[in-house]
């Protein structure tokens, strides 16, 4: 009865120990609206690298690229964004 409380109590440590992670390791997108006036223009010159690269990473993801792949799949659709 003991080990299958502990397996129990460690399934369920572990389903949830992990949720979290990704939300945590996101950054913020930059709103320009809520920065000093001084640092709006770089704030709005970070929202759209941040923008870029999300639409980049979700072609990715749309396409299916392999984690391995990935960095430089983002990085060549960045130039290709940059080129525009």
């Amino acid at each position: 009865m003991r080990s299958v409380l502990h397996l129990v109590v460690f399934s369920i440590f572990m389903m949830t120990a992990f949720v979290p992670v990704k939300p945590m390791l996101a950054q913020k997108l930059v709103d320009p609206s809520v920065v000093a006036p001084e640092f709006r223009e770089a704030a709005e010159k970070r929202r759209a690298e941040q923008v870029k690269m999300i639409r980049c990473q979700r072609k990715a993801e749309e396409a299916k690229v392999l984690p391995r792949d990935r960095t430089m799949h983002i990085n060549h659709c960045l130039q290709t964004e940059t080129g525009k």
